[in-house]
């Protein structure tokens, strides 16, 4: 490099929300002990697949770390005679897969760092400390902007791993508390340093009653940070898990609280019919979002506002994106933020997190107009069809008749030059969705077709199909036919093969670089 040229910034290019799936595939002796080898994938191509070996004590260490979360996992229970017999082994082996199975297909704790260090030591090893990278960044901020001190890290207290809180205060105000989160960039990031920084400098600018405001924003080499006003009693979700975003895990906290407090009907049509006016205005102005949850909307007694706006343009991946790969017609941001807020009205209404892309069923005492609203977004039948727009939510009769009061005019001026960047940034990312979601499609077909091949009327059929033919055969022709596939007398080539050797080396994770110093997705 030159010495005077210019650092270009950097990007992870893991998608961190891509759901892993595991499938113990054996089990074997090793000197003394059972080893489980474990197959594991990232997304739906096996070719994104690696081998990892887990004895029994390494499940049950992962099993107590993620206790705190409140699930039950069904790990089988421990045993000290006899766990060399071969049928307990198989036995076992079934109950670590449920186990595990049980934690890939929940949405928070197969997000967890804990669980990504289990099964993807190569790209999780166990040495990573996004925290001490995160204040290493923050530290150099501080070094230009000597306005603030911080006072002490927030730990875990939200599901991104690579996004990092610090409680901080400003020096000439020591009483107040602030609240600044470092993110590194993430997959879907495109926008040009050039461009990024004063996109960033906008958030603090954005007036809106439904938003919550940014003290400061900036962007780095790495990542970007943004500073807000810490409030005490937290967010929507930690209203309906009855908590504070104190340093208590996030796991603990909205796994499987001990109590929810789901909001009555009239409190979901004002929160609703405030996040609708938020995006609305968002859109209108020309900024994509893309991470509406419950996560990410503050709850000011009555009055709900949006966080998190910065996610966007920092190219990261939203909450629910492993979901929206899954949903073909779901493209657009606008899409994104629909079905999302499908998924937040339903956690205003039942407390829990809808743990699947769809909704099967609803309890039979919801209410008609919120049965109708929820199955209009969360349905098959809603995704394939097409999902309403904002406005349209906006008009219907759930939200149609809420008051809102906007007490001053709203305001975001984005120059015409910042605004292609943020539509370029807007189209970047919904391509990389549309790409995926046609890879998970394309399995999916595949994986149908040979289920249909595999299924017992298609064997009966092939079967009486090559009866068919050989009866139509003529009786020399049949007598050719078998003497051609007598089999071989000398004893070479019994029709049988053995497994491969359990002591071949384990292949690893695809590749996955940390960053990518290219500047566009």
């Amino acid at each position: 490099m030159a010495l005077f040229e210019k650092k270009k910034a950097q990007k992870v290019t893991l998608d961190d929300s891509s759901r892993l799936s595991c499938t113990i595939e054996a089990a074997q002796n090793v000197q003394g002990h059972t080893d489980y080898v474990v197959r594991v994938q990232r997304g739906p191509l096996a070719e994104n697949s690696w081998q990892i070996n887990r004895r029994y004590s390494d499940f049950a260490a992962l099993n107590a770390a993620l206790q705190m979360g409140g699930v039950d996992l069904n790990l089988p229970p421990k045993k000290i005679f006899g766990n060399m017999e071969r049928e307990f082994i198989a036995e076992r082996q079934q109950g670590l897969q449920v186990f595990l199975n049980n934690i890939t297909s929940h949405q928070l704790l197969s997000l967890s760092l804990i669980v990504r260090k289990f099964l993807d030591p190569t790209n999780y090893p166990e040495s990573m400390n996004t925290q001490e990278a995160a204040l290493q960044h923050v530290s150099m901020f501080f070094r230009s902007e000597p306005h603030w001190e911080v006072l002490e890290p927030l730990r875990d207290i939200g599901w991104r791993f690579r996004k990092s809180y610090f409680l901080i205060k400003p020096k000439d105000q020591p009483k107040e508390k602030l609240v600044l989160s470092w993110c590194d960039f993430g997959p879907d990031k495109s926008i040009d340093d050039k461009d990024l920084v004063p996109i960033m400098k906008l958030l603090p600018t954005i007036q809106h009653p439904f938003i919550y405001p940014v003290v400061f924003a900036t962007s780095m080499e790495n990542g970007g940070l943004a500073i807000r006003n810490f409030y005490q009693p937290g967010t929507l979700r930690d209203a309906i898990c009855k908590t504070k975003p104190n340093k208590v895990h996030f796991l603990k906290k909205y796994c499987k609280p001990k109590m929810y407090a789901p909001l009555p009907l009239p409190a979901i049509r004002t929160c609703g019919r405030q996040v609708l006016e938020a995006l609305k205005f968002l859109h209108d102005k020309g900024w994509f979002y893309g991470h509406l949850h419950a996560g990410n909307v503050m709850l000011e007694e009555n009055c709900c506002r949006l966080l998190d706006l910065e996610n966007s343009v920092l190219g990261l991946p939203p909450y629910y994106r492993y979901f929206l790969t899954q949903l073909r017609k779901v493209q657009t941001m606008e899409q994104v933020d629909v079905y999302s807020f499908g998924h937040l009205v339903y956690e205003m209404a039942f407390g829990d997190q809808l743990q699947t892309a769809t909704l099967e069923m609803l309890p039979l005492d919801c209410p008609g107009e919120l049965r109708t609203f929820l199955e209009s977004i969360l349905t098959v039948d809603a995704v394939k069809s097409g999902l309403p727009s904002v406005a349209d939510l906006l008009a219907s009769p759930l939200f149609s008749n809420v008051p809102v009061v906007l007490p001053d005019k709203p305001m975001l001026k984005i120059p015409s030059k910042l605004k292609e960047a943020l539509k370029s940034a807007k189209e970047a990312t919904e391509k990389r969705l549309k790409l995926d979601q046609g890879v998970f499609n394309q399995v999916r077909r595949q994986s149908k077709a040979k289920a249909h091949h595999m299924s017992d009327e298609e064997k009966k059929k092939r079967k009486k199909s090559a009866r068919k033919r050989m009866s139509l055969q003529p009786t020399g022709q049949e007598e050719d036919h078998n003497t051609n596939h007598l089999p071989a007398t000398n004893g070479v080539g019994s029709g049988t093969t053995s497994p491969t050797s359990s002591g071949a080396p384990s292949p690893v994770p695809p590749p996955a670089p940390a960053a990518d110093h290219d500047q566009k997705a």
